[in-house]
Formats: structure tokens, sequence, C-alpha cells
């Protein structure tokens, strides 16, 4: 992966400072995040936020390799 620096406003910097050090994330990881779900939900304006999280969350566990097969009835 490639990196680019840019000019962010401080305020933002700030608030991803504390959300990612609540949340186990670096700063940049938390900008990530948060460019992630809004790049996520203007590509789906109909989705409700709670779906795309869940959808984020499923996406992880399918990559850790922890899914379970559902059997159906």
């Amino acid at each position: 992966m490639t990196t680019a620096s840019i000019r962010l406003d401080e305020t933002l910097v700030q608030k991803a400072a504390i959300m990612g050090k609540a949340l186990n994330r670096t700063t940049p990881k938390q900008i990530e995040h948060w460019a992630k779900i809004g790049e996520i939900m203007e590509d789906n304006p109909d989705l409700p936020y709670a779906f795309v999280r869940q959808a984020i969350i499923a996406k992880a566990e399918k990559e850790a390799g922890k899914l379970e097969e559902y059997t159906f009835g």
C-alpha cells in the first residue's frame, strides 16, 4: 500500500485521535475508517448506518476465517 501526505483540518485530526484511542486505532486508521464509512454511505444512500456497520464487521469476520456455515431448518 502506498501512502500520501495530505493536509487535514486540525479539529478533524484531534477528533480522530480521541476516537481512535477509544477504539484502539491509530489516528490515520480512524480517519481511514471514517472515509470508508462515508464512501459506502454515499454509494448506498438508502442503507442505514447500522446495516453498513454490520456489513463491515461481517467482511472482517470473513477475512479472519470466523464464519460458520448456516443450516436452514
